[in-house]
């Protein structure tokens, strides 16, 4: 990585024209560059040394399936997924809850059975991916079973995922360029799922999705 001159950190190109990405790269990243260490020629700070200088906060996690136009991976480890996890899914809000094993018996027939699989695209960007389970008489359609497997290829390679009405399923497609792996975001899964729900986890028979699906509010 090639060193960032004075006319990158301030904010111009090299012929004194304004560069468009921020009037000044500290205060567009937060970065105190006198408190960063160099690492390129003559100590020089480079673009590497200032991304690990700051860290990226993570403050918004989708919970949805992944976009049709975006490649994507699966964190390979089984410690970065919930299974089974009790979802409802509210259309009308756009909204996704996550119901805590302790209520899950009360709302029976409300909550899909899911796995939420920790997912990132090539922009680096972090959501989970509900992929529903095997019903109770272990019946799994088409749908359910090509998502779950596209999941699986996903912790491997870089894929797409998009629907097919006609084959009634979901079309995987695996990049075939030599991408670079992702690079993951330092949280655990468990600051991912508290970001990704935050009030949405219906935790005691008073939440108030759970006085809504009552009548009560």
């Amino acid at each position: 990585m090639r060193p960032l001159r004075e006319w990158q950190i301030r904010g111009y190109d090299q012929g004194g024209a304004f560069r468009p990405f921020g009037d000044d790269l500290e205060q567009e990243l937060g970065a105190d560059l006198g408190r960063i260490k160099g690492t390129g020629p003559k100590e020089r700070i480079t673009q590497d040394d200032v991304k690990a200088h700051v860290k990226k906060l993570l403050t918004t996690v989708p919970v949805r399936k992944p976009n049709r136009q975006d490649f994507v991976q699966v964190h390979p480890d089984p410690s970065y997924r919930l299974t089974p996890a009790a979802i409802i899914e509210v259309k009308d809000d756009r909204e996704v809850y996550l119901v805590t094993p302790n209520l899950a018996p009360g709302l029976v027939g409300e909550f899909s059975t899911v796995t939420l699989f920790t997912t990132i695209n090539r922009q680096g960007t972090l959501h989970l991916w509900p992929v529903k389970l095997p019903a109770a008489d272990g019946r799994l359609n088409e749908w359910h079973r090509s998502a779950a497997e596209a999941a699986e290829r996903a912790m491997r390679k870089w894929v797409r995922v998009t629907a097919s009405m006609s084959l009634g399923a979901y079309e995987i497609f695996e990049a075939s360029g030599d991408l670079p792996e992702p690079v993951w975001p330092d949280f655990s899964f468990q600051e991912i799922l508290r970001i990704a729900f935050r009030e949405r986890i219906v935790d005691r028979a008073d939440h108030p999705l759970v006085q809504r699906l009552q009548g009560i509010v």
